[in-house]
């Protein structure tokens, strides 16, 4: 099949108005003349399709459900958002929860018939209290190495990322474990110090859990975890563009301190995303859906977004605060890039997946494809 298309995002430009290949579900060749017959997007720009790095749930459905049919109803609803690749998330709970989760989510990622699971991403328990968010103190515990390669065997070799707080007990030594696994750690539900959450990053944690939410502030005199995420170098900083994690002024600060190719935009959605307003759950607290949030009924706190993540690539486009290019690429290939899988998704490329979305001059979806199959 050939496709022409108005644009065609690349991984470091744009070309206009070219034809490409898609060939048993692989990009093929470029071209910018063919004479013969094609699929007509003239109007519309191809994209590498999203991938979401942090996500825990959708339409109803949670990882943390613990059920192997609720997880696929996940990565089949995803798709519609123009998410292709995501990582499956957990959240802080028992040893013997998260046992299961990750071998669930092992027994079942291959039989994925929507968006594609990339790994695991183990969003504690290794966390603190102050900025615990939507977090289960009670399970909350320092870092386990053990814990993590059995989390990992249990997952058939799934998880790829794991957040902690760098001020408990043994962090350092974990991180450097944790690396050598092939494990990204990212820092995140803390109070840690600007110098605690540096030494972390020294010793090899490169990711920031949806900078600003769940740590430590910027001060003048106490940079904290904000700090940390803004001033060092080779670290990614997640952010939710909702409109209600972040202000918009806050994540233009994100973007002129690590510029695009170093910020990834990810959804942290719960279960009700998709759906409407309402009474949900998020592991084992209830959760208010109103006017755009999900709060936590106890106190109000967050509890994850439900956010889609196409909508996140329009707000940051649409709040001026990046190019079609910059936001298209923090949805796809610099999320890719953060957990080292942009060797396989989040880029247009001869050879590769043909794993795409379609859209409008307003970053609207027209239709995505996975693996060259149109899937809505």
């Amino acid at each position: 099949m050939i496709y022409k298309v108005k644009e065609l995002v690349l991984k470091d430009k744009i070309l206009e108005n070219v034809f490409i290949e898609v060939n048993n579900g692989k990009f093929g060749k470029i071209l910018k003349d063919y004479d013969g017959d094609y699929e007509d997007y003239s109007k519309y720009t191809m994209a590498p399709g999203y991938v979401d790095t942090h996500i825990h749930g959708y339409g109803g459905h949670d990882v943390m459900d613990l059920d192997g049919e609720g997880f696929l109803k996940i990565c089949e609803g995803i798709v519609e958002n123009g998410v292709t690749s995501f990582l499956a998330t957990t959240l802080t709970s028992s040893t013997e929860n998260l046992d299961k989760a990750c071998e669930i989510v092992g027994e079942h990622y291959e039989k994925s018939k929507g968006a594609k699971v990339k790994g695991i991403f183990l969003e504690g328990p290794f966390f603190t209290e102050k900025h615990k968010g939507a977090q289960n103190p009670k399970y909350f515990c320092d870092p386990d190495i053990e814990k993590l390669k059995k989390w990992k065997e249990l997952s058939k070799g799934l998880v790829n990322k794991i957040a902690i707080a760098p001020e408990r007990d043994g962090s350092v030594e974990f991180i450097k474990e944790a690396k050598k696994l092939g494990v990204h750690v990212a820092l995140g539900h803390s109070d840690a110090t600007y110098e605690e959450a540096y030494d972390a990053v020294m010793a090899g944690a490169d990711i920031f859990v949806h900078i600003y939410n769940g740590m430590s502030g910027l001060h003048h005199r106490k940079p904290g975890m904000v700090g940390a995420a803004l001033t060092t170098e080779d670290t990614t900083a997640e952010v939710i563009a909702d409109g209600h994690h972040v202000h918009p002024a806050a994540i233009k600060v994100v973007l002129n301190a690590k510029n695009y190719d170093h910020t990834a935009l990810i959804t942290d959605c719960m279960m009700a995303g998709g759906l409407s307003e309402g009474d949900y759950v998020l592991g084992e607290f209830d959760v208010k859906v109103a006017e755009g949030t999900a709060r936590l009924k106890s106190d109000g706190s967050l509890a994850g977004s439900i956010l889609k993540l196409d909508g996140g690539v329009r707000n940051v486009y649409n709040w001026k605060l990046a190019s079609k290019f910059e936001a298209i690429q923090m949805a796809s290939q610099i999320s890719a890039k953060s957990v080292g899988i942009d060797d396989s998704c989040g880029i247009i490329e001869e050879g590769r997946d043909a794993d795409f979305n379609i859209l409008d001059d307003e970053l609207n979806i027209i239709a995505t494809f996975i693996d060259g199959e149109k899937m809505n």
